[in-house]
Protein backbone atom coordinates (compact mmCIF):
# COMPACT_ATOMS: atom_id res chain seq x y z
CA UNK A 1 0.00 0.00 0.00
CA UNK A 2 1.29 3.76 -0.42
CA UNK A 3 3.37 5.02 2.35
CA UNK A 4 1.56 7.14 5.02
CA UNK A 5 3.85 10.51 5.81
CA UNK A 6 1.65 10.70 8.66
CA UNK A 7 2.65 7.68 10.69
CA UNK A 8 5.12 8.09 13.34
CA UNK A 9 7.36 4.63 12.21
CA UNK A 10 7.97 6.57 9.14
CA UNK A 11 9.22 10.17 9.97
CA UNK A 12 12.89 9.23 9.36
CA UNK A 13 12.37 7.61 6.25
CA UNK A 14 13.87 10.72 5.44
CA UNK A 15 16.53 11.40 7.54
CA UNK A 16 18.87 9.02 7.33
CA UNK A 17 21.85 9.83 4.92
CA UNK A 18 23.78 12.90 3.60
CA UNK A 19 23.15 14.54 0.47
CA UNK A 20 26.28 13.95 -2.10
CA UNK A 21 28.70 16.38 -3.09
CA UNK A 22 27.12 15.65 -7.01
CA UNK A 23 23.69 17.23 -5.68
CA UNK A 24 25.52 20.08 -4.30
CA UNK A 25 27.72 21.02 -7.83
CA UNK A 26 24.36 20.78 -9.47
CA UNK A 27 22.59 22.85 -7.44
CA UNK A 28 25.47 25.49 -7.43
CA UNK A 29 25.50 25.62 -11.58
CA UNK A 30 21.99 26.69 -11.28
CA UNK A 31 21.85 29.31 -8.76
CA UNK A 32 24.46 31.22 -5.96
CA UNK A 33 23.34 29.45 -2.14
CA UNK A 34 25.44 31.48 -0.27
CA UNK A 35 23.76 34.23 1.69
CA UNK A 36 20.45 33.31 0.97
CA UNK A 37 17.05 32.76 2.52
CA UNK A 38 15.81 29.32 1.30
CA UNK A 39 12.32 27.31 1.52
CA UNK A 40 12.39 23.50 1.66
CA UNK A 41 8.86 22.46 0.55
CA UNK A 42 8.41 18.96 1.33
CA UNK A 43 11.53 19.22 3.51
CA UNK A 44 10.85 15.23 5.23
CA UNK A 45 13.55 15.05 7.59
CA UNK A 46 15.68 17.84 6.69
CA UNK A 47 18.39 16.01 4.45
CA UNK A 48 18.66 18.70 2.12
CA UNK A 49 17.40 21.50 4.33
CA UNK A 50 20.90 20.55 5.87
CA UNK A 51 22.78 20.17 2.67
CA UNK A 52 21.55 24.05 1.30
CA UNK A 53 22.78 25.18 4.81
CA UNK A 54 26.10 23.38 4.00
CA UNK A 55 26.77 25.17 0.70
CA UNK A 56 26.34 28.39 2.19
CA UNK A 57 22.54 29.47 2.49
CA UNK A 58 22.06 31.56 5.61
CA UNK A 59 18.57 30.56 6.86
CA UNK A 60 15.97 27.65 5.51
CA UNK A 61 12.75 27.45 6.17
CA UNK A 62 11.53 23.77 6.03
CA UNK A 63 7.57 23.40 4.80
CA UNK A 64 5.66 19.34 5.39
CA UNK A 65 2.48 18.52 5.17
CA UNK A 66 3.10 15.18 7.59
CA UNK A 67 2.85 16.25 11.30
CA UNK A 68 5.31 13.42 12.46
CA UNK A 69 7.91 14.57 10.39
CA UNK A 70 7.92 17.95 10.82
CA UNK A 71 8.23 16.77 14.88
CA UNK A 72 10.77 14.93 13.77
CA UNK A 73 12.95 17.25 12.67
CA UNK A 74 12.68 19.63 14.65
CA UNK A 75 13.91 17.31 17.33
CA UNK A 76 17.11 16.93 15.30
CA UNK A 77 17.99 20.53 14.53
CA UNK A 78 16.61 21.38 18.29
CA UNK A 79 18.75 25.05 18.90
CA UNK A 80 19.79 25.74 15.51
CA UNK A 81 18.45 28.98 14.38
CA UNK A 82 19.59 28.82 10.99
CA UNK A 83 16.31 26.18 10.39
CA UNK A 84 12.85 26.90 10.88
CA UNK A 85 10.72 23.88 10.20
CA UNK A 86 6.81 24.52 10.56
CA UNK A 87 3.54 22.16 9.16
CA UNK A 88 1.78 22.98 5.43
CA UNK A 89 0.90 22.59 2.44
CA UNK A 90 2.99 23.39 -0.68
CA UNK A 91 -0.08 25.30 -1.93
CA UNK A 92 -0.54 26.91 1.37
CA UNK A 93 3.04 27.36 2.86
CA UNK A 94 1.88 30.06 5.80
CA UNK A 95 5.33 31.69 4.70
CA UNK A 96 4.76 35.44 4.17
CA UNK A 97 4.76 37.09 0.60
CA UNK A 98 8.40 37.90 -1.06
CA UNK A 99 9.97 36.62 1.82
CA UNK A 100 12.21 33.84 0.13
CA UNK A 101 14.69 33.98 -2.28
CA UNK A 102 15.28 30.29 -3.41
CA UNK A 103 12.34 27.81 -2.87
CA UNK A 104 13.57 24.46 -3.57
CA UNK A 105 11.26 21.44 -3.93
CA UNK A 106 12.56 17.76 -4.50
CA UNK A 107 10.89 14.57 -4.94
CA UNK A 108 7.46 16.40 -4.16
CA UNK A 109 6.00 17.20 -7.49
CA UNK A 110 5.21 13.39 -8.39
CA UNK A 111 2.71 13.01 -5.27
CA UNK A 112 0.64 16.29 -6.93
CA UNK A 113 -2.30 15.74 -9.43
CA UNK A 114 -1.43 19.29 -10.44
CA UNK A 115 1.02 22.04 -10.35
CA UNK A 116 -0.59 25.14 -10.84
CA UNK A 117 -1.67 25.53 -6.90
CA UNK A 118 1.83 24.81 -5.69
CA UNK A 119 3.92 26.98 -8.51
CA UNK A 120 1.68 29.75 -7.91
CA UNK A 121 2.34 29.47 -4.03
CA UNK A 122 6.12 29.37 -4.61
CA UNK A 123 5.91 32.29 -6.95
CA UNK A 124 4.04 33.90 -3.78
CA UNK A 125 6.83 33.49 -1.51
CA UNK A 126 9.41 34.30 -3.89
CA UNK A 127 11.39 37.66 -3.58
CA UNK A 128 11.55 39.56 -6.77
CA UNK A 129 14.38 37.93 -8.84
CA UNK A 130 14.21 34.81 -6.84
CA UNK A 131 14.76 31.28 -8.00
CA UNK A 132 12.51 28.05 -8.35
CA UNK A 133 14.10 24.67 -8.65
CA UNK A 134 12.23 21.56 -8.55
CA UNK A 135 14.28 18.49 -8.51
CA UNK A 136 11.73 15.10 -9.75
CA UNK A 137 12.13 12.32 -11.80
CA UNK A 138 10.43 11.94 -15.50
CA UNK A 139 8.78 9.26 -17.14
CA UNK A 140 12.02 8.96 -19.34
CA UNK A 141 14.59 8.93 -15.89
CA UNK A 142 12.60 6.28 -14.19
CA UNK A 143 12.65 4.04 -17.54
CA UNK A 144 16.65 3.78 -17.60
CA UNK A 145 18.00 -0.16 -17.14
CA UNK A 146 19.19 -1.05 -14.26
CA UNK A 147 23.37 -1.27 -13.60
CA UNK A 148 25.60 -1.60 -10.62
CA UNK A 149 25.07 1.93 -9.48
CA UNK A 150 21.57 2.25 -10.92
CA UNK A 151 19.48 -0.05 -9.02
CA UNK A 152 16.83 1.49 -8.98
CA UNK A 153 16.53 -0.14 -12.59
CA UNK A 154 16.32 -3.21 -11.34
CA UNK A 155 13.40 -2.69 -8.88
CA UNK A 156 11.46 -2.46 -12.35
CA UNK A 157 12.88 -5.28 -14.44
CA UNK A 158 11.87 -7.46 -10.76
CA UNK A 159 8.16 -6.09 -10.98
CA UNK A 160 7.13 -4.56 -14.61
CA UNK A 161 3.61 -3.68 -13.01
CA UNK A 162 5.50 -1.24 -11.41
CA UNK A 163 7.02 0.67 -14.07
CA UNK A 164 3.46 1.55 -15.66
CA UNK A 165 2.81 3.04 -12.35
CA UNK A 166 5.80 4.94 -11.72
CA UNK A 167 5.61 6.85 -15.16
CA UNK A 168 2.20 7.79 -14.18
CA UNK A 169 2.79 9.85 -11.62
CA UNK A 170 5.99 11.69 -12.96
CA UNK A 171 5.32 14.71 -14.80
CA UNK A 172 7.15 15.32 -17.96
CA UNK A 173 9.91 17.54 -18.16
CA UNK A 174 7.77 19.80 -21.05
CA UNK A 175 5.39 19.79 -18.91
CA UNK A 176 6.75 20.82 -15.92
CA UNK A 177 8.26 23.87 -17.68
CA UNK A 178 5.38 25.06 -19.53
CA UNK A 179 3.57 25.22 -16.06
CA UNK A 180 6.41 27.28 -14.90
CA UNK A 181 6.45 29.70 -17.34
CA UNK A 182 2.96 30.19 -17.29
CA UNK A 183 2.90 30.80 -13.88
CA UNK A 184 5.26 33.75 -14.48
CA UNK A 185 8.65 32.34 -13.73
CA UNK A 186 11.05 33.59 -16.65
CA UNK A 187 14.14 32.01 -18.49
CA UNK A 188 12.93 28.58 -17.53
CA UNK A 189 15.62 25.60 -18.15
CA UNK A 190 16.41 22.20 -16.90
CA UNK A 191 19.37 20.06 -16.86
CA UNK A 192 19.82 16.12 -15.70
CA UNK A 193 21.33 15.21 -13.10
CA UNK A 194 22.93 11.97 -12.16
CA UNK A 195 23.10 12.23 -8.16
CA UNK A 196 24.87 9.70 -5.74
CA UNK A 197 21.72 8.77 -3.07
CA UNK A 198 24.33 6.64 -1.32
CA UNK A 199 27.21 4.60 -1.03
CA UNK A 200 27.14 1.43 1.28
CA UNK A 201 30.07 -0.94 2.67
CA UNK A 202 28.68 -3.95 1.88
CA UNK A 203 25.11 -5.90 0.24
CA UNK A 204 24.15 -6.54 3.64
CA UNK A 205 23.80 -2.91 4.50
CA UNK A 206 22.01 -2.24 1.06
CA UNK A 207 19.85 -5.30 1.77
CA UNK A 208 18.54 -3.84 5.18
CA UNK A 209 18.21 -0.14 3.72
CA UNK A 210 15.52 -1.96 1.40
CA UNK A 211 14.01 -4.21 4.17
CA UNK A 212 13.47 -0.75 6.19
CA UNK A 213 11.97 0.76 2.56
CA UNK A 214 13.77 3.74 3.41
CA UNK A 215 13.15 6.67 1.43
CA UNK A 216 11.66 4.88 -1.62
CA UNK A 217 8.17 5.56 -1.42
CA UNK A 218 8.08 3.34 -4.04
CA UNK A 219 8.93 -0.03 -2.01
CA UNK A 220 5.47 0.49 0.08
CA UNK A 221 3.91 -1.18 -3.13
CA UNK A 222 5.41 -4.13 -2.68
CA UNK A 223 4.92 -6.80 0.71
CA UNK A 224 7.34 -8.33 2.96
CA UNK A 225 8.06 -11.30 0.69
CA UNK A 226 8.46 -9.29 -2.48
CA UNK A 227 11.39 -6.90 -0.65
CA UNK A 228 12.59 -9.87 -0.07
CA UNK A 229 12.68 -11.41 -3.82
CA UNK A 230 13.95 -7.80 -4.47
CA UNK A 231 17.15 -8.63 -2.70
CA UNK A 232 17.06 -12.00 -4.06
CA UNK A 233 17.41 -10.75 -7.52
CA UNK A 234 19.95 -7.61 -6.82
CA UNK A 235 22.42 -10.33 -4.91
CA UNK A 236 22.98 -11.80 -8.29
CA UNK A 237 23.49 -8.84 -10.10
CA UNK A 238 25.82 -6.89 -7.86
CA UNK A 239 29.32 -7.06 -6.70
CA UNK A 240 29.15 -9.68 -3.62
CA UNK A 241 31.86 -7.34 -1.86
CA UNK A 242 33.42 -3.92 -1.07
CA UNK A 243 31.09 -0.92 -1.35
CA UNK A 244 27.86 -0.38 -3.71
CA UNK A 245 27.04 3.00 -5.07
CA UNK A 246 23.71 3.62 -5.87
CA UNK A 247 23.28 6.89 -8.00
CA UNK A 248 19.99 8.03 -9.72
CA UNK A 249 19.01 10.28 -12.64
CA UNK A 250 16.81 13.27 -12.10
CA UNK A 251 15.97 16.54 -13.94
CA UNK A 252 16.08 20.05 -12.26
CA UNK A 253 13.85 23.03 -13.34
CA UNK A 254 14.49 26.44 -12.71
CA UNK A 255 13.00 29.51 -12.94
CA UNK A 256 13.26 32.86 -11.85
CA UNK A 257 10.77 35.54 -10.45
CA UNK A 258 10.21 38.95 -12.41
CA UNK A 259 11.54 42.07 -10.91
Amino acid sequence: MPINFHDEKNSRSYASRDADVSWAQAIKSLVDPVGRAVADIGCGGGIYAQAWHKIGASSIVGVDFSDAMVETVKKRFVGDTSYTFQVGEASATGIADGKMEIVFERALIHHLKELEPYLQEAYRILAPNGHLLIQDRTPMDVALPGSEDHLRGYLFECYPRLLPFEQSRRWSSETVAERMSEAGFRHVQQITVWETRQTYASFAELANDLRGRTGRSILHELTDDEIEQLILYLEQRLPKHGPIEERDRWTIWSGQKGA
